[in-house]
């Protein structure tokens, strides 16, 4: 009796383990979206940062959207003459985004730009994050590294982070997509390889439990376990859609996922 539940209790283990997530594909706008690069989820409804041109041109194009959490009451007016602004963090009333050279503090309330923090040598700002003290984190894809803003001063907190893109700060760690390397750095910049991905990532969000969504901007979404096994969530290259910095809310499992090229924001029940 004892090895035929042992037997059982393997099989039932196994079948677990074999048991993969999925994407059940909510709604999507339709192709107005211009050029959204990052989608930053609020109870209160969602941010979108919008290219509007060269993904990494100073042309004055670009903006952030509002829209609510069903896709709908979409306002692209919202902040306006911004440069091909990409990843975006939250502190309080405060959203920031990184838009070229420069970090831009937008009030909320007010819908304006309260300031802009210029990032020394930088042209290339991609990803932003904000820790839960109101540390602001942001990549510089192109020079490989990444800045910490406290109380509005830039100092350079990595630097030849190969491939750096996107961050996510969780406690007092900071998670970084250095091209296909997915690591976790902590606040003496230790570095722990979390996974490796088949292609350069973008997004990354907790889910809660130890595990990890993240994307890859050709149109790929993946599930990172805590161990480092990966599955493919999602691939949208066949509809020519990219995937890139995906927004989640945790509560209610829901991805938001802004297409780039595609023009549009898609959201999906994890299940």
């Amino acid at each position: 009796m004892k090895q035929i539940l042992t037997i059982g209790l393997v099989l039932l283990l196994s079948s677990a383990e074999a048991q993969q997530h999925s994407l059940q594909k909510i709604w999507e706008t339709d192709s107005i979206v211009a050029v959204p690069e990052s989608v930053l989820y609020t109870k209160d409804g969602m941010f979108v940062s919008l290219i509007d041109g060269a993904p990494w041109e100073s042309d004055g194009k670009g903006g952030i959207a509002r829209i609510g959490v069903d896709g709908k009451n979409y306002n692209d007016t919202w902040i306006s003459g911004l440069n091909a602004p990409k990843g975006l963090g939250i502190y309080g009333n405060n959203l920031y985004a990184a838009d070229m050279g420069d970090v831009v503090v937008v009030d909320i309330q007010k819908g304006a730009v309260q300031k802009r923090i210029p990032i020394p040598g930088a042209s290339g700002l991609n990803d932003i994050t904000v820790s839960d003290k109101g540390i602001v984190y942001v990549s510089d894809s192109r020079n490989n590294r990444i800045w910490r803003i406290n109380n509005g001063d830039p100092q350079l907190f990595m630097d030849s982070v190969a491939g750096v893109n996107g961050l996510k700060a969780v406690g007092n760690n900071l998670l970084v997509a250095a091209g296909k390397n997915f690591i976790s750095v902590n606040p003496q910049k230790q570095v722990t390889k979390i996974a490796e991905l088949p292609l350069g990532l973008d997004g990354i969000e907790p889910i809660g439990n130890g595990d990890y969504l993240t994307t890859a901007w050709n149109g790929f979404v993946y599930y990172v376990y805590a161990d480092g096994r990966v599955e493919t969530l999602l691939d949208a290259t066949k509809d020519k859609k990219n995937t890139a910095d995906l927004g989640y809310d945790p509560v209610k499992k829901i991805l938001y996922v802004p297409t780039f090229n595609g023009k549009t924001v898609a959201a999906y029940q994890l299940k």
